[in-house]
């Protein structure tokens, strides 16, 4: 248990970063065995979710930056989930799909619901709106912050 004098005067980024990063352990540790991880897990399930995919529309959807999605696209391209071809539009665009091997893992893979509900169960409706709420719009305040610099 962490130490109450180190972190009774933590911020709430602090405390958000901790949540965020305590989730994000437990889920690798559920994923290990399938040898995934979080990231690749994202990938897979929007294409599970939301079907193929252009390469750089799914790095806009999942907030990650080009070259990130490019070597974790390599990982299961080179794992056989993930087939990689050339976009009829634009042949410099690569669209995504899971291959038969990628839906059959995606099909077996552990439901990863049980980590919010751990985190979150018991939790007062009201207090999670008010914490998404006051999340979202010191995001939103954040991201037009970047746009103007």
């Amino acid at each position: 248990m962490p130490d109450v004098e180190k972190t009774e005067n933590l911020t709430v980024g602090a405390w958000t970063k901790r949540c965020y990063f305590a989730g994000r352990a437990l889920m690798d540790a559920t994923l290990r065995p399938f040898d995934l991880g979080s990231t690749q897990w994202y990938v897979l399930w929007h294409l599970a979710n939301q079907g193929p995919s252009v390469q750089r529309d799914l790095a806009r959807a999942l907030e990650l930056e080009r070259a990130t999605l490019s070597g974790i696209v390599a990982t299961l391209v080179r794992k056989g989930l993930v087939r990689q071809t050339s976009d009829g539009d634009d042949q410099r665009q690569r669209r995504l799909a899971l291959t038969r091997s990628g839906e059959n893992l995606w099909r077996e893979l552990p439901d990863l619901s049980f980590i919010q509900q751990a985190a979150f169960a018991g939790i007062d409706e009201a207090d999670l709106a008010t914490t998404m709420r006051v999340l979202r719009t010191a995001t939103e305040r954040l991201q037009a912050l970047l746009q103007k610099a």
